[in-house]
């Protein structure tokens, strides 16, 4: 009880209530999404400095977790559900999974996924002394302690941010990171990728998304290319994954000046140390653009469908957002391009 005769529990934040010693956070989702959720995870930790935290999400973010362990300090993989697209279900694992979590015996379990339509019961599944998150507004869970309405506009970064804030983790910086390793440049050097490149003396041009839907026209790439290459005198370098590869090709074959290809089955670890020396980076709304963002690589970000106000890098200085669906604003990607490359951000 504290002095007024209320029971502390019911006005002290959550975070600040002391004996929380393992969480639980969930969030099963791809690259961008996860790099958006770093300056949430770096507010957890300042709350909870000694806390285990274990971060649940998709297969691939184990790669993730390794590289901030500052942060996370154990990675489970999700099985999947029914009305998650970002991966197929694997229901033959789901019970030996919620049975591990249960089994685990977390302090907190806290829903980092979304609106908590879905994810609330997934998370209320691992079987945690306490859960917490968002919720709809209208949701029978929202009780201004541990569940919170979701916010439906404003930035990804500050929208967790705000359930930390609510749950009583202290400001500890808005901006995102991507910390390069040794391990990352070795696997740039073996590649070869990187040779008769030095830091300043190139750009990045990322034709590829997730969803192909998400990408500039190559051509118009190429556009943006040609130009920069003859009024700067830097090289073009295209990157991208495996399975990007068409993509920089074509981008390659519609321009007039040569162009370092570089698509190939890099780490993303391995194609941001690339991205890390360059002068500017030209990509569509994707996972790199968030990577960039992590860097502080000037970038310029064409956007066709998504919530430019929800996704867009946080430093409007360094990171210039063009909403292009028609593939009709070359020039003004090119105005910005230019803009970046010759000011002192």
């Amino acid at each position: 009880m504290n002095e007024s005769g209320e029971d502390a529990t019911m006005t002290t934040p959550l975070l600040l209530q002391g004996g929380i010693r393992k969480i639980a956070v969930f969030r099963a989702l791809q690259l961008g999404d996860m790099l958006c959720a770093v300056p949430a995870l770096r507010a957890l930790r300042a709350a909870v400095p000694h806390a285990h935290i274990s971060l649940i999400g998709l297969p691939w973010a184990a790669q993730f977790a390794q590289r901030f362990p500052c942060y996370i300090d154990d990675f489970r993989v999700f099985p999947g559900h029914p009305a998650f697209p970002e991966q197929v279900v694997q229901p033959h694992a789901l019970p030996d999974f919620y049975r591990t979590m249960r089994l685990a015996g977390y302090d907190l379990a806290l829903q980092l996924h979304g609106s908590g339509e879905i994810s609330n019961g997934i998370v209320q599944d691992f079987g945690a002394r306490q859960t917490a998150g968002y919720a709809t507004a209208r949701s029978a869970r929202c009780d201004e302690r541990r569940y919170f309405p979701y916010p439906d506009s404003g930035p990804e970064p500050l929208r967790l941010l705000g359930l930390m804030r609510s749950l009583g983790a202290p400001q500890v910086g808005t901006q995102l990171e991507f910390p390069l390793y040794q391990a990352d440049w070795n696997e740039l050097t073996d590649s070869g990728l990187a040779a008769g490149l030095t830091p300043g003396n190139y750009f990045c041009i990322h034709p590829g998304a997730r969803f192909r839907d998400k990408c500039w026209p190559p051509q118009r790439f190429a556009e943006i290319a040609d130009a920069l290459t003859q009024q700067s005198g830097l090289k073009a370098v295209l990157t991208g994954s495996a399975k990007e590869a068409d993509l920089t090709q074509a981008v390659a074959a519609n321009m007039r000046t040569p162009a370092i290809d570089t698509a190939s089955p890099l780490s993303i670890g391995a194609m941001a140390a690339l991205m890390s020396g360059a002068r500017l980076l030209v990509c569509n709304d994707t996972g790199v653009s968030h990577i960039a963002a992590g860097l502080r690589l000037k970038s310029v970000v064409i956007f066709n469908k998504a919530d430019m106000t929800r996704w867009a890098p946080l430093d409007h200085r360094l990171h210039r957002c063009i909403c292009d669906p028609q593939a009709e604003k070359t020039a003004d990607v090119l105005q910005q391009a230019r803009a970046l490359l010759s000011e002192d951000c």
